[in-house]
């Protein structure tokens, strides 16, 4: 979300923050926190920030999920590092991992952990080492929709696969109605919006329906869209953009995108209630998490079918890929304090705030050592 729209603690935070969105802008995203602050913290803070020998231009590309966390911690980081500028494009994690194999980037961001062959692409970039995957921010993915005198929407895994495989064409559909026997749901068709570029939040979206819905949901999942039918736009502010322009539309988001009048849906997981899309959610979700990256690999298995109260199953990881070894020198340094920043209880502070949710304290750890290994 918009800085301005964060409170002054989250501001405070901010300012620590701005060293994560270096690493962020190169790689990915970071994990969360919390907020504190005043002005004259956020000075404090962004005089905490060690840039080391950071200097030059900063490039890098990948989700467009992560988008706002990066903006604030660019921010904040270049105000700290003025040797510095950050250019962060979310053009999504499809885009991002091609950049980043291909020596186009410092870091790329991705909500999906690199696939052996992209390991394999990356070696030629990495002198002597490997692209990694360091999970920086985690956040809900929010299932958004425009139906107006409809506040509190609840689906179920069943439900939402077949409304995006268009089984289920009209919101007072006799399976929407069970679900929200209080509603007053429209005589209106339904219009679901995906996305029209490869994205990690594709992929994780529709690894929940396979893993929650699988007898509703037969496609393979991926970063690309296989379902048929309804409306595409270009990154999570495109989709969001286009629910928001559409009576009786649908898409699923990063919770940050989600705002401006938009219903978020609570998804009926089988736990004792409904579970609303929150950053405390995402990171109960992520808490069960397993690290299954081998090595520097810090890549994560997360259960999408968890029943768990207040956990919120449609969770994505951003994960900032970066070369263990063989970085390039001239944005070594920069990278480096970039992610370590991030990494950092200050930068994961800034999360919460603006509606992303904080890596664990047992997986940051880790990646915390990691990042002071990278070379």
């Amino acid at each position: 979300m918009k800085l301005q729209r964060m409170n002054r603690r989250a501001l405070t935070l901010g300012a620590l923050a701005v060293s994560g969105a270096l690493a962020l802008t190169a790689c990915g995203s970071d994990d969360t926190g919390s907020s504190s602050g005043s002005s004259s913290s956020a000075t404090a803070a962004a005089g905490s920030i060690k840039c080391d020998d950071a200097k030059g231009q900063l490039l890098a590309d990948g989700s467009s999920a992560q988008k706002n966390a990066i903006d604030a911690w660019v921010k904040n980081f270049t105000q700290a590092c003025s040797g510095v500028q950050v250019n962060y494009k979310g053009s999504g994690s499809g885009a991002g991992v091609t950049a980043f194999t291909q020596g186009q980037v410092a870091f790329a961001g991705s909500d999906s952990a690199l696939k052996p062959e992209e390991v394999t692409a990356s070696k030629s970039v990495c002198s002597g080492g490997q692209g990694i995957d360091l999970p920086m921010v985690a956040g809900p993915i929010a299932v958004a929709y425009n139906v107006s005198g409809v506040d509190d929407l609840v689906l179920d895994a069943s439900t939402i696969a077949k409304i995006f495989d268009g089984k289920i064409t009209n919101w007072n559909d006799k399976a929407i109605a069970a679900l929200n026997p209080d509603a007053k749901l429209p005589d209106l068709k339904i219009q679901p919006y995906h996305r029209s570029d490869e994205s990690g939040t594709t992929d994780n979206f529709t690894k929940y329906l396979i893993a929650a819905a699988p007898s509703d949901w037969k496609y393979s999942g991926g970063k690309a869209w296989q379902a048929k039918g309804g409306q595409s736009a270009s990154g999570s502010s495109g989709v969001a953009q286009g629910v928001k322009q559409t009576s009786g539309a649908i898409g699923y988001m990063e919770l940050s995108y989600a705002k401006d009048g938009l219903g978020v849906v609570s998804i009926d997981t089988g736990a004792s209630a409904p579970v609303k899309a929150s950053s405390d959610g995402a990171t109960k979700a992520v808490a069960a998490a397993q690290v299954v990256g081998t090595g520097s690999d810090l890549s994560l298995k997360l259960d999408y079918t968890t029943k768990a109260d207040g956990a919120y199953p449609i969770t994505l990881v951003t994960y900032e890929i970066a070369c263990d070894k063989g970085n390039k020198s001239a944005t070594l340094p920069a990278t480096k304090a970039f992610l370590r920043y991030i990494a950092s209880t200050e930068g994961q502070g800034i999360l919460s705030g603006i509606d992303y949710a904080p890596i664990p304290d047992a997986i940051i750890s880790k990646v915390r050592t990691t990042i002071e290994g990278l070379s």
